[in-house]
């Protein structure tokens, strides 16, 4: 199983070889001389003359002279004079496209100038030592986490002292460190207990060698198999982090902080925390700020769980990410420069939340209960506990074509990533990203991205007809595809068809999980 257990989504590109795109030039069959050999090896032998007339400079001198008009064309000339023009426009194309590219990194970058708050904060940490000095009011942070580290190499890796060096930013009495891993074997168990031998703060470590699956609930396979989907499983693992908030309901958080396998700069996690969408009093405002997340230098990588602001899924991975469909909103906000890109739900790999949604009980759809990471119950239906969690934290919109404002965003300038390598790209490969945008736009419709979505619009309580598969009731797998009232949720913006559950009794080398196919 892949540390990269909870990323479920991705759109892939097709794979090209590097030599698909090369080219080649041979320069000694466009060399002038080289065109003039065989005239001259043919007459070298008929006059002592000729050698001067065809020596080394004799091709220029013949460009004047009226005795070259004599001398028959070859008849691939012609075809050689296109090939050096073309090579010609082509070197020039990519000359023009390097002077783009430098020109924009230098003077037009893409989320590297940081605002005045920003630096203030990163200033305030660079000159002083002092544990707490990244945390100006002393707030409480809830950090959660929730691990499948096989080899031992995130708890004891990057990722460890990341999290380590972000707890010293905020000051040890401010933070509370909560981590569940499960099922990682030996080398994973040895290196989070390491960790936790680290870990200066308030802090709940759990391991459990083999996680309980008997409580989740099952959904019945065409083949009549009893299965748990992975997103229950996923929901129960996040959650499972979350019991110490529970289990301590005297301290009172002001965020909570999710944090995922990956790598990431501790001052960027300050700015995402007390810097994204700041009042004028320099208060952060959300509801939930998101980070974004790469696989590799270019590619965003979370596309399961982030909506644009009118709930339509993502473009191609790449800058802008987001696509122009509807009113292309949270599109209009990356361009801009934005640090809270507005969003019906994001991820990022890091993600910030108003921590009262996880205390007190909201008076949204999931009424009188504190806020839990859950999964859909439709059949044949899916969508990511990391967007039905937004869902729950928003307002219900009277109309989704709409919203304005979620209190949920994206801050493009916290860019996070699941290799110390793709990190350290991070911030030139942001520079020149402005110039995608074109080429961004015209690609989406010849893909098919976004994704059409029939349950985007709906609204909450109402009453929707739908052609759904029932089972038959005996849980052998048989049923029928039938018109059906369906009460529609908050979340099917979040959703699409499909099924994806875990594999409980793996083989080495083996998936987590398998996606079984949706009746046709």
């Amino acid at each position: 199983m892949s540390s990269r257990l909870l990323h479920p989504d991705e759109y892939e590109l097709d794979v090209r070889s590097s030599i698909d795109s090369q080219g080649t030039f041979n320069l000694d069959e466009a060399d002038f001389e080289s065109q003039s050999i065989p005239i001259r090896s043919k007459l070298f032998h008929r006059a002592p003359l000729i050698p001067r007339i065809f020596g080394p400079n004799s091709a220029y001198r013949r460009l004047n002279s009226k005795s070259f008009a004599r001398i028959p064309r070859r008849p691939n000339c012609h075809r050689r004079f296109l090939s050096r023009r073309a090579c010609f426009y082509l070197q020039s194309f990519f000359g023009i496209i390097l002077a783009l590219v430098l020109l924009t990194t230098a003077f037009f970058p893409s989320y590297s100038r940081l605002p005045a708050h920003y630096q203030a904060l990163r200033d305030a940490v660079n000159n002083a030592t002092s544990p707490g000095r990244g945390n100006p009011r002393n707030e409480k942070i809830f950090i959660a986490a929730s691990l499948y580290d096989r080899g031992g190499n995130i708890a004891g890796g990057q990722w460890g002292k990341d999290v380590l060096g972000l707890i010293d930013l905020l000051g040890e009495k401010n933070v509370y460190l909560s981590i569940y891993e499960n099922d990682s074997g030996p080398a994973g168990a040895g290196a989070l207990q390491d960790l936790e031998a680290r870990v200066p703060c308030n802090k709940t470590i759990l391991y459990e060698e083999n996680m309980e699956l008997n409580g989740l609930s099952t959904v019945t396979a065409l083949d009549g198999s009893k299965r748990i989907r992975r997103i229950e499983y996923l929901a129960d693992v996040r959650n499972k982090a979350l019991l110490p908030l529970g289990a301590h309901p005297e301290i009172k958080f002001d965020k909570l902080l999710y944090i995922n396998d990956i790598v990431f700069d501790p001052v960027d996690a300050l700015q995402l925390l007390f810097s994204t969408h700041v009042d004028d009093n320099g208060i952060a405002q959300y509801r939930a700020a998101c980070a974004v997340d790469f696989i590799n230098p270019f590619k965003f990588y979370d596309t399961y769980a982030t909506r644009d602001l009118q709930g339509y899924g993502m473009g191609l991975p790449f800058f802008p990410w987001f696509s122009n469909a509807g009113d292309g909103i949270s599109r209009k906000d990356v361009l801009s420069g934005k640090d809270a890109v507005r969003v019906r739900s994001c991820w990022g790999g890091m993600v910030a939340f108003d921590a009262r949604f996880f205390q007190t009980p909201t008076a949204g759809p999931q009424r009188n209960q504190t806020l839990r990471f859950r999964a859909s119950h439709d059949a044949y239906w899916e969508g990511s506990e990391c967007c039905l969690i937004h869902a729950d934290i928003q307002d219900i919109p009277i109309n989704p074509e709409e919203i304005t404002d979620t209190g949920v965003y994206m801050n493009p300038f916290v860019r996070v990533a699941y290799d110390s390598g793709t990190l350290s790209w991070l911030g030139l490969t942001r520079r020149p990203e402005r110039l995608y945008t074109l080429i961004h736009r015209l690609l989406n419709p010849m893909v098919g991205l976004p994704r059409f979505n029939p349950r985007r619009t709906e609204i909450h309580g109402q009453r929707v007809m739908e052609t759904a598969w029932i089972p038959d009731g005996i849980n052998n797998g048989e049923g029928s595809f039938q018109e059906v009232k369906r009460i529609a949720s908050n979340d099917g913006f979040c959703g699409r068809p499909g099924l994806q559950v875990i594999v409980e009794d793996r083989k080495e080398g083996q998936a987590g999980w398998e996606s079984l196919p949706v009746p046709t």
